[in-house]
């Protein structure tokens, strides 16, 4: 028996939690990208870069339990919207010509922002999908990664033209500032999170949350390396062109755009399971070939593979932690987007620390076995496609 069809106002949710994704990702990779900029500016060497990144992890971090206590008092809607404005505030501040101090306050708030959107974004997408009746979060994750190529090719665009560094940044702050004015109208207004001082008789469950937590380490762990790694690999160790080198990433992050396009459909014909299985088995088989078989082509190939997984199991594991306790489900995402951050930091450290050792193509074994350890816990994803239901929207 087919789903009813999603009302009006849930596809006009819908539609602006999907910008809210697009105005995540696009920041996020113009941020990411301008990084060499800022280097040059501030006139600071590598070591104080990556600490820079190590405490936009922090903060991020910080940002997903402020989501959370947000979204008990107010809604994830308020959440959401608040974050996206903290975004805007951060770019503002660390893309224009700022004192150092600044800049770096800027990037905290940014950071922070980015947490509370990152768990907030979750929480607004599992109520949106709730009331279609299907899986949808695909669409979303889509949306993110689409995003970010275009801001990545926004910030070399801007380059070669020769425009200022934060004509791009001030592009994703506009971006993400009509997308969060727009969504205090139109994000859903459902308070899926128990409010603040309410005791609950049922304890949160703590066991899913930690295996879903894990599923999204082992993912962004696999994401981060790549990301961090994958052209210095191909540079220094395969000796690829400096022109072929930056491929492996993009065919990583193409095979991730179209992974999350089909997966909400893949689902549905398949079951979460099946595609679980299929998707991870194929990212350790990408990693595997990047350890094993050092020559430029195949790891680029490999590359593309480990984006398999990564563009699957991220949307299908916050769609199955919000199924968990719907009536506390912004509390759990929450809690298990916490583990994204922990995932960007093993990815980028460990595997950086193990080139030193067994080298730099043989550390992407370590994504590799924590995917390994998801094949374990994927009978977790046999949750039903979620039943369309209809719910009373609290105003705020």
């Amino acid at each position: 028996m087919s789903a009813a069809a999603p009302t009006s106002r849930a596809r006009r949710s819908r539609t602006v939690v999907t910008g809210a994704y697009a105005a995540q990702g696009l920041g996020y990779a113009v941020v990411v990208t301008s990084l060499p900029v800022f280097k040059e500016r501030f006139g600071v060497d590598d070591t104080v870069v990556a600490l820079i990144v190590l405490l936009s992890c922090a903060a991020a971090a910080a940002g997903s339990v402020v989501a959370d206590l947000l979204a008990k008092w107010r809604g994830s809607r308020i959440a959401l919207s608040a974050g996206l404005m903290l975004e805007v505030a951060g770019l503002l501040l660390f893309g224009t010509e700022t004192p150092f101090a600044v800049f770096i306050g800027g990037f905290v708030a940014y950071s922070i922002g980015l947490g509370v959107v990152d768990a907030s974004g979750a929480m607004q997408g599992v109520l949106t999908q709730r009331r279609y009746g299907r899986d949808i979060m695909g669409g979303y994750f889509a949306a993110a990664t689409g995003a970010a190529i275009v801001g990545a090719l926004a910030v070399a665009g801007g380059s070669a033209l020769a425009l200022p560094p934060w004509t791009a940044i001030l592009l994703a702050a506009a971006v993400a500032g009509v997308v969060g004015v727009l969504g205090l109208r139109r994000f859903d207004r459902t308070r899926a999170a128990t409010p603040i001082g309410s005791a609950s008789k049922v304890p949160l469950p703590r066991a899913s949350i930690w295996l879903f937590g894990f599923v999204i380490l082992a993912a962004f762990t696999l994401d981060s390396g790549v990301s961090t790694w994958s052209t210095v690999y191909l540079h220094d160790d395969l000796l690829a062109a400096a022109a072929i080198a930056p491929l492996g990433y993009a065919a990583y992050q193409g095979a991730v755009l179209v992974t999350r396009l089909v997966t909400d459909r893949a689902t549905l014909r398949w079951t979460r399971l099946r595609v679980v299985v299929v998707a991870t088995s194929v990212s350790i088989i990408g990693c595997i070939v990047v350890a094993f078989v050092p020559f430029v082509w195949a790891a680029i190939v490999g590359f593309a593979l480990a984006g398999v997984g990564v563009g699957a199991l991220v949307p299908l594991a916050f769609t199955s932690a919000g199924a968990l306790m719907p009536a506390r489900g912004d509390e759990v995402i929450a809690r298990v987007n916490l583990f994204n951050y922990a995932g960007a930091v093993v990815g980028a450290v460990l595997i950086g620390l193990l080139a030193d050792g067994p080298g730099l193509g043989l550390a992407f074994l370590l994504p590799a076995a924590a995917l390994v350890g998801v094949l374990f816990v994927a009978r977790r994803f046999r949750a039903p496609v979620p039943s369309a239901e209809v719910e009373t929207a609290v105003p705020r």
